[in-house]
This record gives structure tokens, C-alpha cells and sequence, in this order.
């Protein structure tokens, strides 16, 4: 959201007069040099607070105010982009201290007995809350279609998935038919799989069949004016987060004259704050009509039985993690964890594979040491793992781990696995021959691990994204509006691994109150500027005292 205009329109704007005259004549008439310089320092200080307090821009000195107490806070922690050598530096962040903390703690967490059952307790709130799916749909015939629109959704499996509730909710604004949308192939995820090999197409078509036409194909007679290629038809670029009435006023037209349409790339392309009609039809698609693909749906199903055998001492309850730790992902953040020189050669060449010539600019200086305290370093499996059995989880506690291949794995996945030794994987539960269909495609692979964490009792999150922020809003449509989700505060994080002082009472007592700080957070409604995705309520629920019909001023326009 962006911030209102808090200086003056209209009035004065010189600065305040100067003092009268009149006061003048009680002072000496031949100051001394060292009063006159002070006089003018005073009056100039009070000149330019005068200036900045009026006009309200004290708000542009605090970035230097942030930067400076950064600065004086960490020191000038500096990774070299080019030698790949780290400064020396003992400020707080710029080393990895986790493992030494790990190895302090873990006889008093291992002997600690006053852990109680995490899982059944965790989510006491939840039994409170009352909102249930409420999505109105509509019933009869659509009035003569006004043309046909095609989107090309770019980015993984969650931008996708943003791109097409955003296409049905346009189409269905501008009384247009959309063509099933087109997945473009990205040279990052490199999955070439098509809407039809992640979704069910027919059930995605027939749930909205009185809401959207949703068709497969432009009829022929329509592509014979631009010879049969998508290329020739006119390609609206689109600004992001564009108002709905953007389209009414500008693409309609266009649409009416045409009757085709393509708009490339479609992602973020529609905004948050929309009226309840457009905002009923995000619901829609995005919570009754995108069901995952029948072969994605029967392996998902197949690994939630399966983890739920074996979480039978927790009465078959699990939860989920998902975890960033990917090569390209660390090399991302330039966060430096063992610093050793096979992590230096493998992120500097996992950061030219990826983001070519990005970080070796000239004058381009990275500083791993203030990612850190800023939260901005993905997790590491260990530091995962201390997190979980501060917030109560023992080792008898039954994980999901959703993850991509952990860089470095049989390294950094030991600890954690002698945390949580009943921690499973997709790779874990399945056959490879079971896997195998899925196995070279990362979005089909996504769709498992969105599946099994989705029926989890309890979610956690350790890095932002498309794929959490789904999940979030999911599961407050399943459970009642309560996400049942932990989101651990990072920089809180950064500090409490960098502590080599702290004790495992304290550093527990912190977990819990960071666990319960995510349990008051289950439950929220949305606000103008927030995802739908993520917050379905009202807009996609109901409170249980309201009725079908009252709820139609909620979901309806």
C-alpha cells in the first residue's frame, strides 16, 4: 500500500520570518567572533528543522538513520563478489554459529521431559474459530460471449496458479470466453508441462461452466484472420497490480473490435483490491475449480496415507515443513554458512549459472552478515530442526520435509535427522518407479508437496514465496479460517543462533512465544491490498452465524 501525501497542497511554503528587530537591542553590539559563529549554527540547525518538521520529510532520514545504526551494529561485515574471501569480521551474523549452539544445547534438549504433545496442543485457537467455505455460484445460461482471451501464465506452479484465477476473474468481469491458459516455459524451473499435466481440465471447465466459459481451443474460423498463429494476435502489455476498471475501460473495447485477445505475460497483472463480483470469481477458481490432475491427486493421496501410518503414536497426525535449502536458492541470498572453499566455488558457480554477471559487477559488494540479521538467509535443515524442538516438537514427532535436493544434503541434513528421526520425503515414501513420472518436472513435483503439506495439522514455513502464501490461504479454506501454520520471525532467529551465551530454558521459552505469536496470527481477515490467496475471509468464507443469502454481500457484487 502506498503511502499518502502528508505535505502541504496549498498554502506557504517559504520558511518562517526571521526574528524582530526589536529583540536586537538588548544584545552587544560587537559580539565576540566565537558567540557569532555559535549564533549562526543555532539559527541555521533551527532553519532546517524548521523546514523538514513543515514540510514533514523527517521520514527521508530514516534510511540513513537505519543504515547508520546497521552500521555501528554489525560493523562492515563484506563478502568479496570476485575472490569470494570474506572479510574478518566478528559482528553479530557474520558467522555461521548455529552448529556450535547445536552442540551446547542438545543434552539439555535431549533430557528435557517437560515437552507435551505439540501437535494435539498446538492449535487450541482453531476450535475457537467459525468461518466455513461460502462461495456463491451462479446458476443458468451466460449471455453472447464478447470474445475470446488467451494468457500465456509465466513463472512456477504458484505464479501460474495466480495468473489463472486472475484470468477467470477478467474473463468473467468482461462476460469473455478464456481460452485454456498456456504455461510459458521458464528457463529457471524448465518444465514444459501443460495445463492438462497439473490440473483437471475437464472438472476446471465444468465448475465454472455458468460462471466463465472456459474453452480449449480459438474457433478456427476466428484464426484464419491471423493465418493460425497466436504471435499475429494483438498482445496487450499489461501494467501490474492493474485495476480491474483498467480492463473495462482500455481492453474491452479492444476485445469487442478483435474478438481475440492475448495478453503475455499475465502474472500479477490484476490487483489486489477488487469489487466482491471479480473477488468472488478469484474464490472460485482458486479454492473449488484448480483440482490437481488425477495421476498428481493419486501419488498425493498415496503419501498423505502413507505419512499418517506413520504418525500413528500421534494418532496419525503429521506436519509439514517446507524447506528452502537448494543450491541456487543459497547462492541467491549470498548467504555464507561453512565458508569453506567448496561452498565458495559452488555458489559462485551456481550464481554465473543462473544470474549471469549479476553479482560480479564491478564495485558490487556482498554482505552475508547483514542478510542474516535482516532474515534474508534461507534456514538451514540444523537450524530448522533447533527451532522445532524449542517450539515443543520431540523426536517422536512425525515430519513432512517439501524440498527441492538440499544443497550439500548428507552434510546439512544430519542434524536434523538426528532431531526428527521419523522425518520422511517424497523420495522416502514412494518407489523411485512410483516417482518417476513426476520425477524431471518441478511443477508437477510442486504439486505433490503443495498436496501432502496442504493435509498436514500443522504447516511450517521457513522462507516467503508463492508456494507458502498459497498454502497459508488454503488451509484457513480447509480449517475453518485458521491457517494452522507457523511463520518464524527470521531476524529473532538470526539473533538467537548468533548467541553462543544463551541457554536452552531461554532459547526455548523465545521458540514458544514465537510459535504462539503464529497461532494468534492463524486467523485474519483480509485487508484492501492483501492476497485473496492468502486471505480468503470474507470474501471466500463465511461466519457460521450468516446465512447464504446474507453472505451474498460479501461475495457477490
Amino acid at each position: 500500500m502506498h503511502a499518502k501525501n502528508r505535505l502541504p497542497t496549498s498554502g506557504n511554503n517559504s520558511p518562517s520570518p526571521p526574528a524582530s528587530p526589536r529583540h536586537l537591542h538588548h544584545r552587544s553590539s560587537k559580539p565576540s567572533g566565537r558567540f557569532t559563529h555559535r549564533s549562526f549554527l543555532r539559527r541555521f540547525s533551527r532553519f532546517i528543522l524548521s523546514v523538514l518538521v513543515r514540510r514533514q520529510r523527517v521520514l527521508l532520514f530514516a534510511p540513513l538513520l537505519y543504515l547508520s545504526s546497521m552500521i555501528f551494529y554489525m560493523g562492515t561485515v563484506q563478502f568479496d563478489a570476485v575472490s569470494g574471501s570474506i572479510r574478518p569480521s566478528m559482528a553479530v551474523g557474520s558467522v555461521y554459529r548455529s552448529p556450535e549452539l547445536y552442540a551446547k544445547l542438545r543434552h539439555e534438549m535431549d533430557v528435557d521431559n517437560s515437552t507435551a504433545d505439540a501437535i494435539s496442543t498446538l492449535w487450541k485457537r482453531a476450535k475457537g474459530t467459525d468461518w466455513r467455505p461460502c462461495i456463491n455460484k451462479s446458476s443458468g445460461g451466460l449471455p453472447e460471449s464478447n470474445g475470446y482471451i488467451y494468457i500465456d501464465a509465466n513463472g512456477g506452479l504458484n505464479q501460474q496458479r495466480t495468473s489463472i484465477c486472475n484470468a477467470v476473474a477478467v474473463a468473467g468481469f468482461l462476460n469473455a470466453t478464456l481460452v485454456i491458459p498456456n504455461f510459458h516455459f521458464h528457463s529457471i524451473w524448465r518444465d514444459p508441462s501443460k495445463f492438462s499435466d497439473i490440473y483437471d481440465e475437464d472438472f476446471f471447465i465444468k465448475t465454472l461452466e455458468n460462471d466463465v466459459r472456459v474453452v480449449n481451443t480459438i474457433p478456427k474460423y476466428l484464426m484464419e484472420r491471423f493465418d493460425h498463429n497466436m504471435s499475429n494476435v494483438l498482445n496487450f502489455k499489461i501494467k501490474a497490480w492493474a485495476p480491474i476498471r483498467y480492463y473495462k475501460d482500455t481492453v474491452l473495447p479492444r476485445l469487442l473490435e478483435e474478438k481475440v485477445i492475448r495478453i503475455s505475460p499475465f502474472a500479477n497483472r490484476l490487483s489486489f483490491d477488487a469489487p466482491p463480483s471479480v473477488q468472488r470469481l478469484r474464490c472460485l477458481a482458486n479454492y473449488e475449480a484448480l483440482q490437481f490432475s488425477k495421476s498428481i491427486l493419486s501419488i498425493s493421496e498415496r503419501l498423505v496415507s502413507r505419512m499418517k501410518d506413520r504418525s500413528v503414536n500421534n494418532g496419525g497426525k503429521y506436519i509439514s515443513v517446507h524447506l528452502r535449502f537448494e543450491e541456487d536458492m543459497v547462492a541467491f541470498s549470498c548467504c555464507v554458512y561453512d565458508g569453506g572453499k567448496r561452498e565458495v566455488e559452488d555458489m559462485k558457480a551456481a550464481r554465473e549459472r543462473g544470474w549471469r554477471g549479476k553479482f560480479t559487477k564491478p564495485g558490487r559488494v556482498l554482505q552475508p552478515g547483514v542478510n542474516r540479521v535482516n532474515g534474508k538467509c534461507p534456514l538451514t535443515p540444523l537450524e530448522v530442526g533447533l527451532m522445532l524442538r524449542g517450539m515443543g516438537f520431540d523426536k517422536s514427532t512425525s515430519i513432512f520435509l517439501a524440498s527441492g535436493q538440499i544443497y550439500n544434503s548428507e552434510r546439512y541434513m544430519a542434524p536434523l535427522l538426528e532431531m526428527f528421526p521419523l522425518l520422511q520425503t517424497k523420495e522416502m515414501l514412494v518407489s523411485s518407479q512410483e516417482l518417476a513420472p513426476y520425477k524431471n518436472y518441478s511443477s508437477r513435483m510442486a504439486a505433490i508437496d503443495y498436496t501432502v503439506c496442504l493435509h498436514s495439522e500443522v504447516f511450517v514455513t521457513t522462507q516467503g514465496g508463492n508456494f507458502p502464501h498459497f498454502l497459508l490461504g488454503h488451509r484457513r479454506y480447509l480449517f475453518n479460517g485458521h491457517a494452522k501454520t507457523i511463520r518464524p520471525d527470521k531476524r529473532k532467529l538470526a539473533l538467537y543462533f548468533d548467541n553462543p551465551n544463551i541457554g536452552w530454558r531461554t532459547f526455548k521459552r523465545h521458540m514458544l512465544g514465537m510459535r504462539a505469536h503464529s497461532d494468534s496470527k492463524g486467523m485474519e481477515l483480509k485487508r484492501p491490498n492483501d492476497s485473496i490467496y492468502s486471505f480468503p475471509c470474507p470474501n471466500c468464507m463465511c461466519h457460521t452465524n450468516t446465512t447464504i443469502q446474507d453472505s451474498n454481500t460479501i461475495t457477490q457484487g
